[in-house]
Formats: C-alpha cells, sequence, structure tokens
C-alpha cells in the first residue's frame, strides 16, 4: 500500500517535526509513504469571507496537483466520518482488499479545506470535532496509520 500525506504548509516546530519522522520511519515496515507538502498561502489575522475562501481556494489548487488519479482521496475534515483506531485499521485494510493500492490523506492549511478538494476527495474524516493546528494533525494522522497497521498485523501497541 502507498500512503500519500498531501498537506499544506511545512512543520516549523522540531518537536513536530520529530515526532513525524519517528511515526515516518516506523510506518517504512508497513506502507510506502509520501509526504507532499504545498505552500501555504500567507493572510492577515483578519479576512473577510471572500478572502478567506480566496486563500482556501489558491491551497486547494496546490493541492490537488499532488493528489495522483486512480489514488482514493480521503479528505480531513470535522465534518467526516469518525472511527474508532479499530474501525480506522478496518477502513485501511478494506481498501486494500478492494483493490485500492494508493491512498492520500489531505490536511488543509490554517483555514481548512477548499470545496474543490472535499469534492475531489472520495471520503471525508473526522479525528475529533475539535480543531487541531495543520501540524499536529499530521503527527496524529500518522501516529494513527501506525497504530492501524499494528492492529491489521495483531501486533501489540500500547491503548
Amino acid at each position: 500500500m502507498k500512503i500519500t500525506i498531501a498537506c499544506v504548509g511545512r512543520i516549523k516546530e522540531k518537536y513536530f517535526a520529530d515526532a513525524a519522522a519517528e511515526y515516518a520511519k516506523r510506518l517504512s515496515g508497513y506502507i510506502t509513504l509520501e509526504i507532499a507538502e504545498v505552500p501555504d498561502e500567507k493572510c492577515p489575522a483578519a479576512l473577510s469571507e471572500k478572502e478567506a475562501e480566496a486563500v482556501k481556494d489558491t491551497e486547494g489548487e496546490r493541492l490537488l496537483r499532488v493528489i495522483k488519479d486512480g489514488s482514493y482521496a480521503a479528505a480531513l475534515a470535522i465534518d467526516g466520518k469518525k472511527y474508532d483506531s479499530v474501525g480506522f485499521s478496518r477502513l485501511l485494510d478494506e481498501s486494500s482488499v478492494r483493490g485500492i493500492s494508493h491512498i492520500t490523506f489531505v490536511i488543509g492549511g490554517s483555514l481548512g479545506l477548499s470545496d474543490k478538494v472535499l469534492r475531489r476527495a472520495d471520503a471525508k474524516i473526522s479525528f475529533s470535532d475539535m480543531t487541531f493546528p495543520h501540524q499536529l494533525m499530521r503527527v496524529i494522522l500518522l501516529e494513527q496509520i501506525y497504530r492501524a497497521y499494528r492492529i491489521i498485523k495483531n501486533e501489540p501497541y500500547h491503548k
């Protein structure tokens, strides 16, 4: 299985970067992992709704360019379907049974994902009703993918 994480922005904090690198290393025994970072749009703290949509649209176009044709796209969105860890592992396991060999998880920037990206997505997944910084969300996603593969392989992992 190949998994791509398409995300807006770079991880700036060393502790997030270290955590992401650790989970990427752990995942190398299970999957082929690609991290596709696209630049985030600079924007002032106070944006009008129109300006915010323009930022999401620009970032969205960048994300759409890294989602490969034939890849199953799963957008991380607050209104997406929620899974527990076992359910998420089943989702990944059943994807390969259904012939899906490439999943792209899409993490938006600080303003979220554009409507175009959400329409391109084959699924929307929510990790919580809470909002997380996108750098932290990348670490959470990597950890949950790692946990899922430990569950799939019936290998121990802390609970």
